[in-house]
């Protein structure tokens, strides 16, 4: 009987998928061309918002007919009623002199860059596009931006070249979730501390072009949690089941109404890893909230816990990459390295209205992270504490009787880094890994950072914008020695000077469908901690920060209709006392200011999409970017590198795929080409070109009125390509051992996900 009821269910189940349809619209133009970030209102309430495509959904809540408002700041403003029958509706361009006011709202400056000129933008879509485990995949579709990713908790940020001779992280950009700093106290930053599936969009600010965010010369990334629109109460869950033992579950809750928000999302991820000593087991946890206590103030919660523990199989020979590219290096793996963190962000934001055209955002924010890593030659274990306010506020008033705005503000941060070293006796430990010794150091660091920035948005006609920003920082540290007395005592400060960075931004309209940019902003990074101290803990009082000028020209044209879009941009990036590491033992660093680089660039992207009426959607688009970074001035022990290729920086990138959407099913092709590299700064060893391709199919529907789920299979690297993901750059091999250069890249790998959501 039992077994009946269950094949009936699952009939009825079957039925409603093959008959049901997602409640979606669509805006157009006049030429029937799809409109982006067109909002939906009910009761004056924002309820969604269209894509690329022009294509909006509604949550489940809703009931058809529906009246809805569509407003976007070009076109005038429309009343519809929204029915199965009526789902396509079309908006008139305003006239130049007619376009809407737009309230300033200090609360949006906190999420978005703000910047005048085009920015790159990562949309939960083409997040969606590939595995919920890979947001690398998807940022690395950004021209001018490449990732290189040894392991999920092992990746590098590369903005124009920016960043690439830093050896195993991310520390030449900052990053910001929902508004609060996710960079620590000397630059370091790492998004893999945040779940892909609870990630609503990113956007990234190459180069230092918006002074509100630090200015440095990699850039900007802001990331924004998904939050539930007014009206919505869901529960969703998705199961990802993949190649070597990959398993990732993740949860959410959300409910909104006209006073309180609440996003609740759990994630679990683990995997074997496809090479020796590569396990990894992540949960997280990620709370946000937000209250209208009256028109004029909100309050807003954001927790996010992350608790991972992560093998270090480490990077390989030449040798060993061609032979067996799935072995750990011999001492990680004797050693069976590996890291273990707990990381807390914590932030508290309060947003009031003075006026319709007045506001201030203020938040209040503290971060915790705990790390114990075994190394081969040393065990570090380490924890920070880190507190700091950020305030905003944001004006909009009349420039030449056109609206122009203005924001400034000041962002305080303090952490305080702690942190051992003991000796790892793993060899005497018969065959079971690490095992802790005698302490080597004992250390404590306070860093200490201030910005204060002002952004003015001057229209000089209804055609031409500029944008003047300037960013004043400061930046300290102080380093106690706990471990030596005495004569040997490395207690030190160090103090760096002032930085002023000023930015200019100007945009000229030809018509509505071409614009021209440009762009001058001045940047800077400080050095990491790995920089700032040597193997012994001294403080290298002669280190400074790295300085740069950026110029930038670029162009976006809009043809067919606005269903063809080109971007074209060039720029050059002077870096002076450029930052290097240079290593004088297993995995031990000095670093110093050495001389000058060059960083040029041409970066280009297409995209088209064709909606037809038969719903068949056709969205190709293509990236790519050729560059020229070199050393102008680099003398390292008396070798003179300069005019030689910048060290870990691929001189081409090509990306692109094709989107293909049909009622219910969307499938996302897509590949990535990189180019060769050079390995050591003599230029006598590049890394070999690659090229990856990947696809993933899904079928979205509605089972009922509460429920839809999803269905979803893809393919990763499908032609079984052996590559480099990411490189270790002037590798040097000690005794009779080869130099590890190469972190090898994830093989043909599937995964295959359910998804299922109820709506209230």
């Amino acid at each position: 009987m039992t077994v009946k009821i269950l094949a009936i269910v699952i009939l009825i189940a079957v039925n409603n998928i093959l008959h049901s349809q997602n409640i979606t619209g669509r805006v157009i133009n006049d030429s029937n061309a799809g409109i982006s970030d067109v909002h939906i209102l009910l009761n004056n309430e924002v309820i969604s918002k269209t894509n690329s495509e022009g294509v909006f959904t509604l949550a489940e809540t809703y009931r058809l007919p529906l009246e809805i408002n569509l407003k976007h700041v070009n076109y005038y403003l429309k009343t519809v009623r929204l029915s199965e029958s009526n789902s396509v509706f079309k908006l008139s361009l305003l006239d130049q002199s007619l376009n809407l006011e737009e309230v300033i709202i200090s609360s949006t400056y906190q999420k978005e860059s703000r910047v005048i000129i085009p920015t790159e933008k990562i949309s939960v879509q083409k997040i969606e596009a590939y595995s919920p485990v890979d947001l690398v995949s998807a940022i690395n579709e950004t021209p001018g931006v490449y990732i290189q990713s040894g392991a999920l908790n092992t990746n590098r940020i590369v903005i124009r070249g920016v960043g690439s001779r830093t050896l195993y992280g991310t520390n030449k950009i900052r990053a910001y979730f929902n508004g609060i700093p996710i960079t620590n106290g000397t630059g370091d930053t790492a998004i893999d501390a945040f779940d892909p599936e609870d990630i609503e969009n990113l956007e990234i600010v190459k180069g230092p072009k918006v002074t509100p965010y630090g200015t440095n010369l990699g850039g900007t990334l802001l990331l924004n949690s998904k939050q539930a629109v007014k009206g919505e109460t869901y529960f969703k869950t998705n199961l990802t089941l993949g190649s070597y033992g990959l398993i990732k579950n993740n949860m959410s809750f959300a409910t909104a109404n006209k006073k309180l928000a609440i996003n609740l999302n759990y994630d679990h991820l683990e995997t074997d890893g496809f090479r020796d000593n590569n396990n990894y087991d992540r949960h997280a946890i990620l709370l946000t909230a937000n209250y209208k206590i009256d028109e004029k103030n909100d309050i807003g919660v954001l927790l996010n816990y992350t608790d991972y523990f992560a093998q270090i199989p480490s990077s390989i020979s030449k040798t060993a990459f061609e032979e067996d590219p799935s072995q750990a290096a011999f001492t990680w793996n004797a050693a069976q390295g590996y890291e273990n963190n707990q990381q807390v962000l914590a932030g508290l934001n309060y947003t009031h209205r003075f006026s319709d055209n007045f506001s201030n955002t203020t938040s209040l924010f503290y971060t915790y992270l705990d790390h114990y890593e075994p190394r081969p030659f040393n065990i570090l274990d380490e924890y920070t504490n880190g507190y700091g306010a950020r305030t905003l506020f944001a004006k909009d008033f009349k420039f030449l009787n056109n609206n122009g705005d203005l924001s400034f503000g000041a962002e305080i941060y303090t952490d305080e880094y702690n942190w051992k070293t003991i000796e790892n006796r793993y060899e005497d430990n018969n065959g079971n890994g690490s095992l802790e010794g005698q302490l080597l150091s004992d250390n404590v660091e306070n860093r200490n950072n201030l910005n204060a920035f002002a952004t003015v948005t001057l229209p000089f006609s209804e055609k031409l914008k500029a944008q003047f920003g300037v960013n004043f920082n400061t930046t300290k540290y102080k380093f106690k020695d706990d471990f030596n007395v005495g004569v040997n005592n490395l207690n030190a400060d160090r103090d760096f000077d002032p930085i002023i960075a000023p930015n200019l931004n100007l945009l000229y309209q030809f018509t509505p469908n071409v614009n021209a940019y440009a762009n001058v902003s001045r940047g800077f990074n400080y050095p990491s901690i790995e920089e700032t101290l040597t193997p012994e803990g001294v403080i290298n009082p002669d280190l400074g920060p790295e300085t740069g000028i950026n110029y930038e020209l670029g162009t976006e044209v809009f043809l067919l209709d606005r269903k063809l879009k080109f971007e074209l941009s060039a720029y050059l990036l002077d870096i002076q006392n450029l930052l290097v590491a240079d290593r004088i033992g297993d995995d031990q660093y000095i670093g110093r200011n050495a001389g000058q680089t060059e960083h040029k660039g041409i970066e280009l992207s297409v995209s088209y999409t064709q909606i037809f009426e038969n719903s068949f959607t056709l969205a190709p688009y293509l990236n790519a970017e050729i560059t020229d970074n070199r050393f102008i001035d680099f003398v390292d022990d008396q070798t003179d590198y300069s005019g030689n290729t910048l060290t870990g920086v691929p001189d081409t990138k090509v990306n692109g795929g094709v989107h293909f959407g049909y009622k219910n099913f969307v499938l996302n092709t897509n590949f990535l080409h990189v180019g060769d590299m050079p390995l050591n700064d003599a230029n006598t060893l590049y890394s070999d070109d690659y090229t990856v391709f990947n696809t993933k199919l899904s079928y979205r529907s509605k089972l009922s009125d509460h429920f839809s789920i999803e269905i979803n299979t893809g393919i990763n690297n499908f032609t079984d390509e052996h590559y480099a993901s990411s490189v270790l750059i002037n590798a040097i091999g000690f005794g009779n051992s080869e130099p590890r250069y190469y972190y090898p890249g994830m093989p043909r790998n599937w995964f295959s996900g359910f998804k299922i959501a109820y709506s209230i």
